[in-house]
């Protein structure tokens, strides 16, 4: 508890406010990107933007898990949901993922389809052993912070013989699309703040490459309002002082190596794609992970042989060029009027780590 106050301390937090505006030099702008969902609920929760001059802007980056996904993984999604005798499990906020004509999961499991919510990727082992005459397929998505749990089941799902269980993969990698962000330059970003829990797991050391290659400073940040006003003020001296480095100010939590078990457990289950579809973003190559042979009796893709799908956004849904950092969510023309967390016609506004649902959240106060 002492830990939550302290770095919710509003005195140390102007003060903080108060040593970044000395900082920043008047004539130059400063744009960096967060690249964590829970970052942007965050940064907006605590009003951050508020406490930054006007010359640093937050820009919000493709990192919230299930905004990223594009409409066609949702589409495979329901197709599995409509199969006979199959029982799909995954997170809540996937099953309220728009997908073709707005239809998401929810609404498979009213018209019929066994649709569950689970809380952790066990609970969708004990699902399995729990129906064997069912066919139970987990949903499995997000970073390198989920990718973990889901090798540990696949993993025992081996060990116990268990024939009914398979995972439909879509785990994605965090320094990849930092990369093809940087390549593209459709939006100027100055350094990003990194990604904490994903950084629990794999360390500082995979963002070096991007650092060094772009000449942009990576900051790893906590999720309280002082780690990320820090976070933002080493940044701004990285920047004033020509130094591009990678810096730990989540050294609670983060090292350099990061989780050697857990990187261990993924490498064995799990090896790179040769490319992935991002929204927004496209297909990005290297970027996500897919079931190494040897597990491909748990491969859902494999053993429901899994179609293509070709689909498409909403005509007015933004939501790619929100997570490019091109666009702001209240640029969108359905925000708030027609798309909210009750109604969410695009991702960004299904999750609380979504921009939109973040921005809907708090920062309308701000405008």
């Amino acid at each position: 508890m002492k830990y939550i106050e302290d770095f919710r301390n509003a005195d140390y937090a102007k003060a903080l406010a108060r040593k970044i505006a000395a900082q920043v030099i008047p004539n130059r702008y400063y744009q960096f990107m967060e690249f964590c969902g829970g970052h942007t609920h965050a940064i907006h929760r605590y009003g951050i933007p508020s406490l930054l001059p006007k010359n640093v802007e937050m820009i919000h980056g493709p990192g919230c898990p299930v905004c990223i996904l594009p409409i066609s993984i949702t589409d495979k999604a329901l197709a599995l949901a409509s199969l006979p005798n199959v029982i799909l499990c995954s997170y809540a906020d996937m099953l309220r993922v728009p997908g073709s004509g707005q239809k998401n999961l929810l609404h498979a499991k009213a018209t019929g389809a066994d649709v569950r919510m689970i809380y952790s990727a066990s609970d969708a082992l004990k699902i399995a052993q729990e129906n064997p005459q069912k066919e139970v397929v987990f949903f499995a998505i997000g970073f390198e912070t989920t990718t973990p749990p889901t090798a540990v089941i696949i993993h025992q799902a081996r060990k116990l013989k268990l024939h009914n269980f398979s995972v439909f993969c879509n785990h994605v990698l965090t320094p990849v699309p930092m990369n093809y962000l940087l390549q593209t330059n459709e939006v100027k970003l100055d350094g990003f703040i990194g990604p904490a829990h994903v950084s629990i797991v794999i360390g500082s050391q995979p963002y070096e490459a991007v650092c060094k290659k772009y000449k942009k400073p990576i900051v790893i940040s906590g999720f309280e309002p002082l780690d990320l006003l820090h976070s933002i003020l080493m940044l701004i001296q990285q920047i004033n002082e020509n130094r591009c480095e990678v810096k730990i100010q989540y050294t609670r939590a983060v090292t350099h190596s990061g989780s050697l078990l857990s990187q261990q457990i993924m490498d064995e289950v799990f090896e790179i794609r040769d490319r992935f579809e991002w929204r927004g973003l496209g297909f990005i190559p290297l970027s996500a992970l897919k079931i190494r042979e040897e597990y491909a009796e748990f491969d859902a893709e494999k053993r429901f042989n899994l179609p293509d799908f070709v689909s498409q956004e909403h005509k007015q849904c933004i939501c790619g060029e929100v997570l490019r950092g091109v666009k702001k969510p209240m640029e969108c023309k359905l925000f708030e009027k027609v798309c909210s967390p009750e109604n969410p016609l695009g991702s960004c506004m299904v999750s609380s780590e979504g921009a939109c649902a973040a921005v809907y959240a708090y920062g309308r106060v701000n405008r």
